[in-house]
C-alpha cells in the first residue's frame, strides 16, 4: 500500500529520512535504503536543506524509487525562483514522485557555501500554491499545462520555546493548510508526555499528523542542544540515562525505538532523522516493534 494510500486509511506511517551524498558516490545511500526496504513505508530525501551542497533531492527520490522505495522529497525557495520550483515540481512527477514536503529551510550562513545568493521567490504558502495551481493545470503565470501533475503535499512545524510560539507555529501551519497542505510532520519529539499538550492542537488542524523522531547520538550532543535549543525540551532525566548507560550508543537507539513505539497510536505516523547513522536505522525499527 502507497504512503499515501496509509495516510488516507489512517494505518501507522513510518518515514525514513536520508541524505544525498556530497559527490556521486550513491553506494552507501543505496546500502542503507536496502537495510530498511519494506520496514519503512517511504524514504524522505532532503534537499540540501541544512545549507549543505549535496546531490538534488529529486535524484535522490529517483534513486528510491528505483529500489523499489517509495520517496518523500523536500522543497524550499532558498536556492530556486518560482521557474525552477515549477519545473523541479513537473520533473518530480514524470519521474514517479508523488510525494512532497515544503520545508523552511536554513540560512545560508549556516551551510557551507556561505557566498551563495539566497533566492526565496517563493514563501512556504506561495510554494504549496504555486504546486496546487500545477495540479489543476495552470503555472504562476497562468498558461495551461500540457497535461497536470498529481501529488500529496505535506509541511513541517518549526520547534517552539513556549506556548506563544507554538500557537505561532499552528498558526501559520493552518495557512499551509489551506493553500493545500494536507499533512504535517513536527519538530523533534524527545518528551512525549510534554508533546501531549501540543498534539490537541495540532490534530486541530484537520490533518495527519507525522511526528519526527530524531536520533541523540551522545551525550554531549543531548546536552548542546538542552542548553542552545530551548525548543528541543530535552530533559535532564533524559541526558543522564544516556550518560548512565554501560553502552550510549545502545541507549540512543532505545530512546528513539521507545519514542516510535510510545506514539504509536497517538499520531498518524513517524519520521526517523539519523543524520549520518542510516546504517542504525534498522536497530531503531528493531527497539520499536515494527
Amino acid at each position: 500500500m502507497s504512503f499515501q494510500k496509509r495516510l488516507a486509511s489512517g494505518e501507522f506511517v513510518v518515514l525514513a529520512e536520508m541524505n544525498t551524498p556530497k559527490g556521486v558516490d550513491i553506494s552507501q545511500l543505496i546500502t542503507n535504503a536496502r537495510r530498511i526496504k519494506g520496514r519503512v513505508d517511504a524514504v524522505v530525501v532532503p534537499d540540501m536543506d541544512n545549507g549543505v551542497m549535496r546531490m538534488s533531492a529529486l535524484a535522490g527520490g529517483v534513486l528510491m524509487q528505483q529500489q523499489g522505495i517509495e520517496a518523500v522529497i523536500h522543497l524550499y525557495g532558498r536556492d530556486r525562483n518560482r521557474m525552477a520550483l515549477q519545473g523541479d515540481v513537473l520533473a518530480a512527477h514524470v519521474l514517479g514522485i508523488q510525494n512532497l514536503v515544503v520545508v523552511h529551510s536554513e540560512p545560508m550562513a549556516n551551510g557551507d557555501h556561505r557566498d551563495a545568493k539566497t533566492v526565496d521567490d517563493l514563501d512556504e504558502v506561495g510554494l504549496i500554491e504555486a504546486i496546487q495551481s500545477l495540479q489543476q493545470g495552470k503555472d504562476l503565470a497562468g498558461f495551461d499545462l500540457e497535461g497536470a501533475p498529481e501529488f500529496i503535499t505535506g509541511c513541517t512545524l518549526s520547534a517552539y520555546a513556549d506556548g506563544a510560539q507554538m500557537a505561532a507555529e499552528l498558526e501559520h501551519a493552518e495557512k499551509k493548510i489551506r493553500a493545500g497542505a494536507r499533512f504535517v510532520v513536527t519538530p523533534p519529539v524527545f518528551d512525549v508526555d510534554r508533546f501531549g499538550d501540543f498534539l490537541g492542537p495540532a490534530k486541530a488542524l484537520g490533518v495527519p499528523v507525522i511526528a519526527t523522531i530524531f536520533l541523540i547520538k551522545s551525550v554531549g550532543i543531548a546536552r548542546y542542544m538542552a542548553l542552545n535549543e530551548p525548543g528541543a525540551h530535552i530533559s535532564e532525566a533524559l541526558i543522564q540515562r544516556i550518560r548512565k548507560a554501560s553502552d550510549r550508543e545502545t541507549e540512543c537507539l532505545k530512546i528513539a525505538g521507545e519514542t516510535i513505539a510510545a506514539l504509536k497510536g497517538k499520531v498518524a505516523g513517524v519520521k526517523i532523522e539519523t543524520h549520518g547513522w542510516e546504517h542504525r536505522l534498522a536497530s531503531i525499527l528493531d527497539y520499536a516493534g515494527m
